[in-house]
């Protein structure tokens, strides 16, 4: 079905029914020989959602949750991502105090865990600013994401991070500390360099190499899907695509496509792909 007889897996993905193409760009993932996306919860003023309270989350979730059955209609495989987006604290602290904000994200990531205990998502996702904050908020977003690995911790489940550019040695030391493996824990739009577990952009140069030298990771698009920014970071048909150009071209073998797309992610999220 695929074209690739490989499972083609999309590590970070949103599919956007109400500002972005929707379901047309997930059909495109399909056509283009993906096989499997893990949906990832967009920010709550992305579905007009605007929470002065934690328990406002769950809207932003069902919503995600809706996405993901629908999707699952065209044939690809949806592993729902459930959570908070770091840059929630900015909006938040524009209508609350910070430490309000700070109670608020909170408790919406344990809502999310909720859904996971439920087996509605298959993890969660936290993460801070990757853009220069005043001390005060880098330190309650830090106080966030160390809440989001201990309810991963307890969850027995992955944590997929966005985070600012670079290796976050730190919080390989706060995962290792609270107890969660760093390889469950997902550095989105990675680098090679990071000690957690790296999703590497699909047009990463360097994936041949990684997956020559044994390195262990997966593949995104961070496609966002929104009307206003078209294409952004890359299309919903870039991992298929790469993944064909990586091996008509022989920059990687079929094994080690097989454990960019199927191995590992099944692994780190416990989740099973294979070929349908």
């Amino acid at each position: 079905m695929t074209g690739l007889d490989i499972p083609v897996t999309d590590d970070h993905i949103h599919i956007d029914r109400e500002n972005g193409r929707g379901i047309e760009a997930a059909k495109d993932f399909f056509r283009a020989g993906g096989t499997h996306i893990f949906l990832v919860t967009k920010p709550s003023w992305s579905h007009n959602v605007h929470p002065v309270t934690g328990d406002e989350f769950r809207h932003v979730y069902e919503l995600t949750l809706e996405t993901a059955a629908a999707i699952r209609e065209t044939g690809v495989v949806v592993f729902p991502i459930l959570g908070v987006h770091p840059a929630e604290i900015g909006k938040l602290t524009d209508r609350m105090s910070l430490a309000d904000a700070e109670a608020v994200m909170k408790r919406g990531l344990d809502i999310a865990a909720e859904y996971v205990g439920e087996q509605a998502a298959v993890a969660l996702k936290s993460g801070r600013p990757h853009y220069p904050v005043e001390p005060d908020v880098w330190e309650a977003s830090n106080r966030i994401l160390e809440h989001a690995l201990i309810l991963a911790h307890d969850s027995d489940c992955a944590l997929q991070i966005h985070a600012e550019t670079g290796p976050c040695a730190d919080v390989f030391d706060m995962a290792t500390r609270i107890g969660i493996s760093p390889g469950r824990v997902v550095k989105h739009f990675g680098t090679p360099d990071t000690p957690l577990m790296p999703s590497l952009l699909a047009r990463t140069k360097e994936i041949p190499a990684c997956a020559h030298q044994g390195l262990v990771f997966t593949m995104e698009s961070d496609y966002m899907d929104d009307n206003s920014r078209p294409g952004a970071v890359i299309g919903p048909k870039s991992v298929p695509r790469y993944t064909r150009k990586y091996l008509e071209g022989d920059l990687i073998s079929e094994e080690e496509a097989w454990n960019i797309h199927a191995d590992t992610p099944a692994k780190v999220y416990g989740v099973e792909i294979s070929l349908f």
